[in-house]
């Protein structure tokens, strides 16, 4: 029999786990540059012109001319695009629109800081905490707990989030009790996590916006991991109740919660900017309000784009920990 030479594109062509990561990398990049011509005709449908709101209604005709040249308004829209990705990858995401005309990084550099902060502390308290509810009401199903939880997260989800963050103000701060600050004021010198006080009620709004979504898949899914033939076994051994929980079943019923996480953390990315609204918080919320008032396209693009680069990263990397932490999914790909 004569053999057949393999195919080059065999060999090159990335295998297993390192395989998928790549695709998945490389589909995200993808969905990043889709998203930012998204951004870019969105911005440029609008019928304000970024020139005279800059100048003002007094501008001369001289002066609009000598703007837009240096905007490079009078470039065809595919040209400023080019000019605006290029600008992204060298980390030059243009000048804002403003009175000083300062470098968009320079603008936006503080409130992403302060979102980032915000956002990460929400997260390390929402997740753990949600895990832990769903996986203890899954092991007391249909009792006391069970349900309590099951009310408690069902009437948090369908309270919007700037709803859940009023409540806090009138609750904490303002007429029943004064212990929290109504609003979240940092100062510009000052890094957010020297004023953890105002960070408590933001953050909490954050968690009570998260929470329920995660517990609740959370709990769904260890009911069906409780009642499989290996938790049954690792009861039969005579293992504690609490370390067939935590140990066995646990790891194999976070998976599917895996994806929801990621989803609410990427949810959080837009969802802050309201909460930020509610509590006067200097963040990329305050940012866009301003932005778009100002007709500041550029900072509009800017923050924008570093949403949707936080949705993109957030969801790629759940594929990839959903692989990791299952494997039946890693034996499929291998």
């Amino acid at each position: 029999m004569t053999a057949v030479a393999a195919s080059p594109f065999r060999v090159l062509r990335p295998r297993g786990i390192w395989g998928f990561i790549v695709r998945r990398v490389l589909l995200g990049i993808l969905t990043l540059f889709l998203v930012s011509l998204i951004i870019f005709v969105a911005t440029q449908a609008l019928p304000s012109d970024p020139a005279r709101a800059f100048l003002g209604r007094n501008a001369t005709p001289e002066s609009l001319a000598a703007l837009r040249e240096q905007l490079h308004l009078n470039d065809s829209a595919s040209s400023q695009y080019v000019t605006w990705l290029k600008g992204i990858l060298t980390g030059d995401l243009g000048h804002s629109l403003t009175g000083t005309q300062q470098p968009v990084s320079d603008v936006i550099g503080k409130r992403v800081e302060n979102s980032a902060f915000l956002m990460l502390l929400a997260g390390l308290i929402s997740v753990p905490l949600s895990i832990a509810l769903g996986a203890v009401a899954a092991r007391r199903r249909d009792g006391p707990f069970d349900h309590a939880t099951s009310i408690v997260t069902l009437a948090l989800a369908a309270l919007p989030e700037f709803v859940v963050g009023i409540a806090l103000v009138v609750f904490f701060a303002t007429n029943v009790f004064h212990w929290l600050p109504a609003v979240s004021l940092i100062p510009p010198d000052e890094h957010p996590w020297d004023n953890m006080e105002a960070l408590i009620l933001p953050t909490t709004a954050l968690v009570l916006a998260v929470c329920p979504y995660i517990a609740r898949i959370m709990r769904a899914s260890m009911v069906e991991v409780l009642e499989s033939d290996y938790v049954e076994m690792a009861r039969l051994k005579g293992l504690p109740e609490g370390k067939v929980l935590w140990r066995h079943a646990v790891p194999n019923g976070i998976a599917p919660a895996i994806q929801v996480i990621a989803l609410n953390l990427a949810y959080l990315a837009g969802g802050i900017v309201v909460v930020e609204f509610v509590f006067a918080y200097p963040g990329i919320g305050g940012g866009f309000v301003e932005a778009v008032a100002n007709r500041d396209f550029p900072t509009v693009q800017a923050l924008a784009l570093i949403i949707a680069a936080v949705y993109v990263f957030l969801n790629v990397a759940a594929d990839v920990a959903t692989i990791l932490v299952s494997p039946r999914l890693r034996t499929s790909i291998s």
